[in-house]
């Protein structure tokens, strides 16, 4: 299908790019709109199909999405792209704000790692501390305790470093900016609230109003992320500027110096004092929103919407902020666990065989936190489910507010956040609360299509159908003596019953169809193979006597496949005896194909034949 859906000019003119990674086929579409997203998801194999940030993503799978972009670059002749031109494609038609979430996005992915690796360090520092407290005691909790808090205690470090990358600066200069931000000589940000010195860079400072120019608060900014990322993109912005001026003769010295000192300076007269404040008055909004019952009720539902409009990334700076007080994470993890309990009821109740093989498996990745599987392959496909699965994630965030669930750290939800959360006991029954709600309305009320279930069971009967594999002794032929075995176990018919013109009308000579049982051809008389077709779905075949000269095509439009699904036992101009295997195919990849598998049998010389005739 992935072959069709790249086979046309227009379909080609219509993907800019296309990348992938570990489990996606990522496309930058010109227009989405032109775009068989119904084709895509019906195809075997494919997981879920959805866009974000600019890009058709579709879900494949790790060890297969490798194989199905090189055929699909091989087919397609779109141009091969990194992930990174495919999302520079997708961007440049983004709107502004969404380029911008975009941006957040992506100086907090790379990291996320780090950041989940040490907060579930400091859960589980913190679960055997509280459980053992002797250990609590020992150098083995100290040591233990200053790994896990490192990339919290130094973020703005891990922060400046993806900036810098992400905005094209040089990533050790940005480095410096963060571990500036942060250094010694500074007073810690945490400990803002003890007081801190200030330096005057003119004497006592130069008054502007309300504020003093030249002054350097000597507070570092541990818990700042947004202010380190406007620090960077500003000296990513004086880094080229000054290489575009500078002469390359001493531009290795004079810009990395002129660039460092200015965006210090800058950072901490203006970038730091001001988006710093800014951001603590965001902070202290989304607590008190959250805190609200009603409010984390809120966020509860709309959070699986953020997600589809892959704007999510922009509450990691949220929940920084927050630790070690966390108080998001309850409502990500009950809207995550929400769509697991809707897409388990969802597997559990269909009768189409696809939808329970895609629906199970994404529901216990998202009971995991890993929820993208589960919204776009399941519950948004079908609405009904994905509402159900919101509703259940205001209930267990509601839940949540209720009893001031919060968590040490962040970037795991689910199953994984017991070694964050707060209260076990609690986190347990707000998972259950959300999957509950969820699970229980959507296998109330969700109406699996019985039509397309029907034709999704009738045709995984057919492919689970065993061929039959052994030789046929049905004469379709003869001429004087000679005669045409059939080729291919199944049902003879006659050639108007052909699903295809040509071969119907029988335009290149005297035919007849086999609808197969089996999938193996096998030699119909004793001869040589005159010619054998590169995709392996058709060989030619003289008869020893001379007598006859036949076509062997299995299917229709097959050789669109390009060989996939076939496999041939000769070569050409080799001899055969009667009953030798030529070729076999695989019926159900026909069908994924979306081609008939009618196997068609044509003297190709009949013309000539006054003593031909057909016996059927």
């Amino acid at each position: 299908m992935l072959k069709r859906f790249s086979a046309t000019s227009a379909a080609k003119d219509n993907i800019a790019s296309a990348a992938h990674c570990a489990t996606r086929l990522r496309l930058a579409i010109v227009d989405n709109n032109k775009v068989d997203v119904k084709a895509i998801e019906d195809t075997e194999g494919v997981q879920g199909v959805f866009s974000n940030a600019g890009q058709l993503q579709i879900i494949i799978g790790t060890g297969t999405v490798n194989k199905v972009y090189d055929e699909f670059i091989d087919v397609s002749g779109v141009s091969a792209g990194s992930k990174d031109d495919v999302k520079a494609a997708a961007a440049a038609n983004m709107p502004w704000w969404k380029r911008m979430v975009k941006t957040l996005g992506d100086v907090f992915v790379p990291i996320l790692p780090a950041i989940v690796a040490a907060g579930l360090m400091m859960g589980l520092v913190e679960a055997l501390g509280k459980f053992i407290p002797s250990f609590a005691q020992t150098d083995w909790y100290g040591f233990l305790d200053m790994a896990a808090n490192t990339a919290f205690a130094y973020l703005p470090v891990l922060v400046a470093v993806s900036a810098a990358k992400v905005f094209g600066a040089n990533e050790f200069l940005g480095g410096v900016m963060g571990l500036m931000m942060v250094h010694s000589a500074l007073t810690n940000g945490w400990a803002a609230a003890d007081g801190y010195n200030v330096w005057y860079l003119f004497g006592q400072g130069i008054k502007i109003g309300g504020y003093t120019l030249g002054q350097i608060n000597q507070l570092g900014y541990q818990g700042h992320v947004i202010p380190v990322v406007i620090s960077i993109w500003l000296m990513a912005k004086i880094e080229k500027k000054l290489h575009s001026v500078v002469p390359e003769m001493i531009d290795l010295f004079v810009t990395p110096l002129t660039t460092v000192l200015s965006t210090a300076l800058l950072t901490f007269m203006f970038i730091g004092p001001v988006f710093s404040g800014l951001e603590t008055i965001v902070l202290n909004a989304a607590k008190v929103l959250v805190a609200n019952p009603f409010g984390a009720l809120i966020m509860g539902a709309l959070y699986p919407l953020i997600v589809v409009m892959g704007l999510h990334h922009m509450y990691n700076s949220i929940e920084l902020g927050m630790i070690p007080h966390n108080t998001w994470m309850p409502i990500a993890s009950s809207a995550n666990f929400a769509q697991f309990g809707a897409a388990l009821a969802v597997g559990l109740k269909a009768k189409n065989p696809k939808t329970k093989a895609i629906a199970i498996p994404s529901a216990l990745s998202a009971s995991l936190g890993i929820t993208e599987p589960v919204i776009f392959g399941v519950n948004l496909r079908f609405m009904t489910p994905f509402v159900f699965g919101c509703a259940g994630g205001a209930a267990g965030a509601f839940f949540g507010a209720i009893f001031k669930i919060e968590a040490t750290a962040n970037g795991v939800t689910g199953i994984p956040g017991y070694l964050i959360a707060s209260n076990w006991l609690s986190y347990t029954i707000m998972l259950a609360v959300a999957a509950g709600v969820s699970f229980v309305l959507t296998f109330l009320f969700w109406k699996e299509d019985a039509e397309e279930a029907e034709k999704a069971i009738a045709a995984a009967k057919k492919a689970a159908a065993p061929a039959v594999t052994e030789v046929p002794d049905t004469v379709i032929f003869t001429a004087g003596e000679s005669k045409v075995l059939q080729p291919v176990a199944g049902k003879v018919v006659p050639a108007s019953a052909i699903p295809d013109p040509v071969f119907a009308g029988e335009g290149m000579g005297p035919s007849v169809g086999v609808e197969p049982t089996g999938e193996i051809v096998y030699a119909p008389f004793d001869g040589s193979v005159m010619m054998l077709f590169p995709t392996k779905h058709a060989v030619g075949l003289a008869s020893a006597d001379g007598k006859f000269e036949l076509l062997i095509h299995v299917g229709v439009d097959t050789v669109n496949m390009n060989g996939e699904g076939f496999e041939a036992f000769v070569e050409q101009g080799q001899e055969v005896k009667k009953g030798d295997k030529l070729l076999s195919f695989n019926r159900a990849k026909i069908a994924d194909a979306g081609h008939p598998d009618t196997v068609v049998v044509v003297v190709t010389n009949g013309a000539g034949m006054e003593d031909l005739k057909k016996n059927i």
